[in-house]
């Protein structure tokens, strides 16, 4: 069986880690998106406020199966 894929650029923001920032884009993703199959991160950006790492911005590009 042969699959076709689309993919989407996500943005998802966390105080905490890069991870959580992606999990949170996937997690939102999610509502909307259905037969996700992968991800690949393509940016990592971060805030600094007052010396210290106050969130992270990162990018994802997902792939999802067409109906």
């Amino acid at each position: 069986m042969s699959n076709v894929y689309k993919h989407v650029d996500l943005v998802g923001t966390s105080e905490k880690s890069i991870e959580d920032a992606v999990q949170r884009a996937l997690t939102k993703a999610s509502e909307t998106l259905h037969n996700m199959r992968w991800f690949e991160v393509v940016e990592t950006r971060g805030h600094i406020e007052d010396n210290q790492v106050a969130h992270w911005q990162v990018t994802v590009k997902v792939g999802f199966t067409i109906e």
